[in-house]
């Protein structure tokens, strides 16, 4: 059969017990949750002991200790995964990659939010009602934006989706990832299960397919950070149920299947439709090349 596009697969010559309890994928998925909890609780317990996290803390002090929170520990646990464990270099996460991939999912996820905004303004469902130019930016940024963007797309689609597609195939590392990934928002503020199935499918299945295509967590982590910076701090709309301090002072009016309701635009059809064809078209890709990879058991047997 063609090489598949994985980067890593279960060594065949190692002994059996090594292939169960160190190379096998659900082996590695546990090892990274074990370093992630490891470095989240060494992260949590360093920014506490610098006051960082305190309540009298500056907002952007918290905001600087969340993208710390979020992204640090699920990178060193990332990076110690695949150079020791894989021993293989992180291609999905090279520097030479970074400035050009992140830069154009950054781009690619704020005309995306864009379109969404601008379907929602001609339905007659957004209003802007004044600006603010005043709004804490930044630390929206670095813990909104950055902090999901990388901490997030890490784990979701450099683990997840990665590994669970090395012995599962994509369609089922689509379905487990993208669900794991809706699921993750459940206990957002006005969450519900419309508001995490929308997430589910809006996001988790175009992340993993973007993922899949291009094999960058650059502009997987690009595009997340980009929508979630342009959807509250640029367009004022709640940003997954959280509330959002906008350039822009914006309302939504109309039912809550359209204009997303108190979870904000994520929930909205017109985000699950834009996003759902952006899908499509990577699905179609996918299929075209052939990069579509079988389940373990069908490539041994090919």
């Amino acid at each position: 059969m063609p090489d598949t596009p994985l980067a890593f697969v279960t060594p065949a010559a190692e002994p059996r017990w090594k292939r169960l309890l160190v190379y096998s994928p659900l082996a590695r998925i546990a090892i990274f949750a074990v370093l992630l909890a490891a470095f989240s609780f060494a992260t949590g317990t360093a920014l506490t002991a610098a006051g960082m996290t305190a309540k009298g803390a500056p907002p952007l002090s918290h905001a600087l200790a969340q993208l710390l929170l979020r992204a640090l520990p699920a990178l060193l646990a990332y990076l110690l995964l695949v150079r020791l464990v894989e021993r293989r270099p992180v291609s999905e996460l090279s520097p030479r990659r970074l400035l050009p991939q992140g830069i154009a999912g950054l781009l690619a996820g704020a005309l995306l939010f864009s379109a969404v905004v601008g379907v929602l303004w001609l339905l007659g469902s957004y209003h802007v009602t004044g600006t603010n130019p005043h709004a804490a930016w930044l630390p929206a940024l670095l813990a909104v934006g950055l902090g999901a963007g990388i901490g997030e797309e890490i784990i979701c689609r450099g683990v997840l989706f990665r590994i669970v597609e090395e012995g599962l195939g994509t369609w089922w590392a689509l379905g487990i990832s993208a669900l794991f990934f809706g699921a993750a928002h459940v206990a957002n503020p006005g969450a519900t299960l419309w508001s995490s199935a929308a997430i589910a499918i809006e996001a988790g299945l175009l992340f993993g397919l973007l993922y899949h295509v291009t094999r960058s967590l650059y502009l997987c982590m690009g595009v997340h950070a980009a929508w979630n910076f342009m959807q509250g701090t640029v367009y004022g709309i709640p940003v997954s149920g959280t509330s959002a301090d906008g350039w822009l002072v914006s309302t939504r009016s109309g039912p809550d299947w359209l204009s997303g309701g108190v979870f904000g635009a994520e929930a909205s059809v017109i985000a699950l439709g834009l996003c759902s064809l952006c899908t499509l078209a990577l699905l179609v890709r996918a299929l075209r090349s052939g990069s579509m990879v079988p389940a373990s058991h069908r490539r041994r047997v090919a």
